[in-house]
């Protein structure tokens, strides 16, 4: 058991003031965040790392760094603010009528092509339960589920899972999007080799796109002409639309927007143009009753 004067130091307005400072950078930055007077907020810090008897932060002229174990800290303090978010939610809600909350976050293709019809035929049979979404790159949600910060998540199988549970969620094939009059348009199948001889348009850094095709760019030895980046697939097409480059989407991405603006497409032949999509959690024990239902769900069973 912690000490009593360790619970005390560690309340919950401290812990949220911890997780503000580390986000924003700065403490000035952290307390005006949480509406705390830098006097204040400079002291519960204080305090509280002399309740643990050691420091979570290293102050230097760039602001606030985690040490080790403001790290581990960090972990956990989300965690216990994002379960107290969900008692509210879940005690409050039922004064609605509403039974249950769950925080997912996935990849964009994911979102795009295979959650709004699971998520409508989970919220058909359970209609009041709540649902809150946030879109991450693969690698991010996997950090969100380790961290506490959503119940399940959605990334692509060639993400490192750091030891959570994972199982099969969907297949997705990956194509590459053309103006018709493109050169390539003639051809049904290309080798990503192939289009290395044109501009490309680029998802987010971040995205498993972005990076699966800078490695095969390397593999050929040859450079990605990436004439821009944005930040979704919406965009992927307007772009190549406005006759920026080709792009590589899921199939089922560009069926729904790049086909309405007339663009065409070609299939991947390369191994890793066909995704396997993961279905993460910590541990489905430790998942809330209405989470496991969702978690069922997404398994088709």
């Amino acid at each position: 058991m912690l000490p009593r004067h360790l619970v005390r130091r560690l309340d919950l307005l401290t812990l949220q003031l911890f997780v503000s400072v580390h986000e924003e950078g700065t403490l000035t930055r952290g307390a005006d965040r949480e509406m705390i007077a830098l006097s204040a907020a400079s002291k519960r810090l204080n305090d509280m790392e002399q309740a643990l008897g050691i420091e979570v932060f290293e102050r230097n002229a760039k602001g606030m760094l985690l040490t080790a174990a403001g790290e581990t800290l960090l972990h956990y303090a989300r965690r216990i603010l994002g379960d107290l978010e969900k008692i509210s939610i879940d005690v409050g809600e039922h004064l609605h009528g509403v039974r249950g909350y769950v925080r997912m976050l996935a990849n964009i293709s994911a979102i795009i092509e295979f959650l709004p019809e699971d998520l409508q035929a989970f919220i058909a049979s359970h209609g009041q339960v709540k649902i809150n979404l946030e879109e991450r790159p693969s690698a991010g949600v996997v950090k969100g589920i380790l961290d506490g910060f959503a119940d399940l998540g959605i990334c692509s199988a060639d993400t490192e899972i750091d030891g959570l549970l994972a199982v099969p969620y969907r297949q997705d094939e990956l194509v590459v999007v053309m103006r018709p009059e493109h050169s390539l348009a003639g051809e049904s199948q290309l080798d990503f080799a192939q289009t290395l001889a044109f501009d490309h348009v680029g998802l987010h850094a971040d995205s498993f796109i972005n990076l699966r095709t800078h490695a095969a760019a390397r593999a050929c030895g040859k450079p990605l002409r990436l004439r821009i980046h944005v930040p979704g697939f919406d965009a992927v097409c307007r772009m190549v639309q406005a006759n920026l480059g080709l792009g590589v989407l899921p199939r089922k991405a560009f069926e729904l927007i790049g086909r309405p603006l007339g663009l065409t497409a070609a299939a991947l032949q390369d191994d890793w143009a066909l995704r396997t999509l993961l279905l993460v959690v910590r541990d489905p024990a430790e998942l809330s009753p209405v989470s496991r239902l969702l978690y069922r769900h997404l398994q088709g069973g």
